[in-house]
């Protein structure tokens, strides 16, 4: 899409979104009551501000509100991160799978960021991340992101997604943003049903059972939950497999690429109690398990992976992930001498254990035997906050408002653990395709996190509101960090206002970026090798360069407009610009075959290596995000049957390395010839393999108990880019989806039937992963939506 397209389509978004209003003020007229309204218009809104009573649309800061209806309506998927993506344009949730067991955690990006830079609150408070590092070479390389999918989607009540820099009011990984998961409370309704679905190529079969209710606790208060089971087949998109004309499976299907074999339960509960007038006691909590199967790269009959005597034929090792996943709070909350109070202690806990179906061929060759079923060891990452958030409102003289003052503290500590697998796991050149965690690799590493914040927020005039907050942190182990955010708002009448907003930011790295050491299979330039990841701290890294890590730091600004001239409809534009500085990310790949690393590895102390490449975390790189949101809402009047209302979203958004730095000064002495990042790494993972333009139009039709719901999206271009050549960089054509479903309601029931992607579009092939596995592989791991083609599904709900 040029740049003249891109001005044409929001003039084209904007003045037909503004033809009704202009139509009916020119009519003088007025929506009643009873007309169809745009529900966000009244949505009072709990994210990136403290003061009460406030709407969306009167936020200084863009912020989408997505309801729990417009969840279930607009996709089949039971995924919370896909559901997002479908709604919200700046969310992109890409499917990739062989990658280590990313597929098992996807990564949802806002902003085209890292996953580990949107920062995810349920109820207002920090929910944790999860042990798994996605090592794989996919969106988020490097980054242990919050599983969205571990919450029920039928607990969810709202979700607020705000889009800009916060990390001056929430801390830590709030550089792209906030999303803010907000449970239900309601005990009056509820919902028991079941969803089944397939793809239309016959596979990926999904079964699932969802409940939500509630109770009223003698009117001081409430208990809700929602369950959710669900059993789903695996997808495989694989093409034939021609890489050796000498293996016996030529010319065969033998990778698995897509959707892994899982099964899920999970579990929400919410609570508040009165235990007076001015103290209420509450508490909220999530647990999910989820068990599944992958598969890595197919071992030919020749391949020297493979045992003959075992398998004359080759063999696919498959990877079995159990992601368990734990959170709970509890808090109590009131008024007191005009002071709003808030005391929680918040618990998460996420623990990925890992076993293989594989060999490994050292203890064959060593002594004549090898398992083929491995424990590969286990990942633990927790946290544990303790918050005190004080707030009241102050009348000032010359303000046309009250000021709002809040202030508070937060203690955080985090815990990140390795269990090393079975000795068989990483015996030599251990597990084939999956090494376990060896005794060397265990530990556990923890560190402490002390916060305390101002945050003011007031009408100056009758025209201009703004809010100022700066918070200032200290980690044991990366020092004191200061941050500050300022808002303004003018609302030029009362149709239209302009907002802007600067805001510092900052983000720790992980403890699983400093400590996390595995060796696996990976496609590097082509070819399958097994790349080793080493914490900075390890003798190998430190040999060939390694450095501590440092914060990441950014600069956001952002300038937009809000129209709002009826209650049927509302337009927002926001543009956004964002500078991160300390990027971190994965070291290219430093091959430990050359004989000049060998050698250097060798003198000091390290001679028996499983591992053909070296990679470590560093901060190699600045970059800086550029970007426009657009979001318009039209509710229909006057139609002469039904009601309809109509959103259309759209981002562009732009992410460019700006600096690269130089090289350690032990590889350019050792002639390791690479910059500190590879090229797909600075051009595709950091920057453009992502789309930059994203367009989503969503229409949602109801005539008496019939329903009907469809969303059309355009994902732009993006490219895949090489490490080796420019001429094997591929770009990717925009494609257009079209999910579509129909309801029926009766009493109390519903009857839906629908389909995702019901055009059956799938990405462009894959000409340089496909030549590196003999066609297997046909289609890019960065597709944002992924390539299993359309989706049916029907749906029986029971709400009361």
């Amino acid at each position: 899409m040029n740049n003249k397209f891109q001005v044409k389509l929001l003039t084209l978004l904007v003045a037909s979104s503004l033809y009704p209003v202009v139509h009916a003020e020119e009519n003088n007229t007025a929506p009643a009551s009873t007309e169809n309204k745009v529900q966000a218009l009244s949505a009072i809104i709990v994210t990136g501000t403290r003061k009460v009573n406030r709407s969306a649309t009167q936020s200084s800061q863009p912020i989408d509100v997505v309801t729990a209806d417009e969840l279930q309506k607009r996709t089949g998927s039971s995924e919370l991160g896909t559901a997002l993506s479908k709604l919200i344009p700046s969310i992109n949730f890409p499917r990739p799978s062989v990658a280590d067991g990313t597929e098992f955690v996807r990564p949802a990006q806002l902003k085209g960021l890292s996953p580990d830079q949107v920062l995810v609150l349920v109820n207002g408070k920090r929910r944790h991340t999860s042990a798994f590092i996605n090592m794989g070479g996919t969106i988020g390389r490097g980054s242990s992101p919050t599983d969205l999918n571990a919450i029920p989607m039928s607990a969810v009540s709202r979700i607020e997604v705000l889009k800009d820099g916060a990390s001056a009011r929430y801390g830590s990984d709030a550089i792209a943003g906030v999303i803010n998961i907000i449970l239900k409370t309601d005990t009056k309704h509820g919902d028991v049903g079941v969803r089944y679905g397939k793809y239309s190529e016959g596979d990926g079969e999904q079964k699932q059972t969802y409940v939500s209710g509630g109770t009223s606790l003698q009117g001081k208060g409430f208990v809700t939950f929602a369950g959710e089971l669900e059993g789903d087949d695996s997808t495989n998109r694989a093409g034939t497999d021609s890489r050796d004309p000498k293996a016996t499976t030529y010319g065969q299907r033998t990778f698995r690429y897509g959707d892994p074999k899982q099964e899920s339960v999970k579990i929400a509960l919410n609570s508040e109690y009165d235990l007076s007038d001015n103290a209420t006691l509450y508490g909220f909590a999530t647990y999910s398990r989820k068990d599944a199967e992958s598969a890595a790269f197919y071992r030919l009959s020749t391949s020297s992976s493979n045992i003959l005597a075992l398998y004359p034929n080759g063999y696919l090792p498959l990877i079995f992930g159990q992601s368990e996943d734990l959170a709970a709070v509890v808090g109590v909350k009131g008024d007191l001498a005009d002071w709003r109070y808030d005391v929680s202690a918040d618990f998460g806990r996420n623990k990925y254990q890992v076993r293989t179906d594989t060999i490994n061929v050292s203890t064959y060759k060593d002594f004549g035997y090898t398992p083929t079923r491995f424990y590969n060891g286990a990942l633990i990452n927790d946290q544990t906050v303790i918050n005190l958030d004080l707030s009241r409102d102050f009348d000032i003289k010359g303000l046309s408002g009250p000021l709002t003052f809040s202030t508070g503290a937060q203690y955080l500590n985090q815990n990140y653990q390795i269990k090393a697998g079975d000795p068989n796991s990483y015996y030599k050149t251990g597990s084939s395709g999956l090494a376990g965690f060896r005794d060397v690799d265990a530990g556990k590493w923890s560190r402490d996190n002390i916060a305390a914040y101002l945050d003011l927020d007031a009408s100056i005039t009758e025209k201009l509101s703004g809010s100022l907050a700066y918070r200032h942190e200290y980690y044991n182990d990366f020092g004191h960090a200061d941050n500050g955010a300022l808002s303004l708002r003018y609302a030029v009448n009362p149709t239209i206002a302009f907002r802007g907003n600067f805001s510092s930011g900052f983000r720790v790295p992980s403890l699983a970026q400093s400590n996390y050491t595995q060796t696996s299979s990976q496609l590097v330039n082509q070819s399958i090798v097994e790349a080793g990841t080493f914490s900075t701290t390890s003798q190998v890294a430190r040999l060939l360069g390694a450095e501590d890590l440092k914060p990441e730091t950014s600069r956001d600004y952002s300038l937009g407009f809000v129209l709002t001239p009826a209650d049927n409809f509302y337009l927002t534009f926001d543009a956004y610009l964002i500078d991160i500085k300390n990027r971190i990310s994965l070291s290219s790949n430093i091959s430990a075959s050359s004989a000049t690393v060998k050698s250097y590895l060798a003198a000091n102390g390290i001679s028996n290596i499983n591992f053909d490449t070296v990679r470590f975390f560093n901060n190699a790189a600045d970059t800086r995000t550029k970007g426009l949101d657009l979001v318009a809402n039209y509710a229909w009047n006057n139609l002469p049957y039904g009601q309809l209302n109509t959103s259309v979203a759209y981002n562009y958004n732009e992410n460019k390395v700006t600096k690269i730095r130089a090289n350690p000064a032990i590889l350019n002495a050792l002639g390791v010839n690479l910059n500190r990042i590879d090229r797909r790494e600075q051009y595709g993972i950091l920057a453009g393999s992502t789309p930059k333009h994203k367009l989503t139009i969503t229409n949602d039709y109801t005539l008496g108990n019939w329903g009907i719901s469809t969303n059309v999206t355009r994902y732009g271009s993006f490219v895949s880019y090489s490490n080796t050549s420019p001429s094997l960089d591929q770009k990717y054509s925009a494609k257009w989806l079209l999910d579509l479903a129909l309801s029926y309601k009766t009493g109390n029931w519903k009857f839906e039937v629908g389909g995702d992607n019901i055009t059956n579009v799938y990405p462009d092939k894959d000409r340089t992963t496909a030549s590196s596995t003999g066609g297997s592989i046909q289609y890019s791991l960065f597709s944002p939506f992924g390539a299993n083609g359309a989706f049916y599904y029907t749906r029986v709900n029971y709400h009361w």
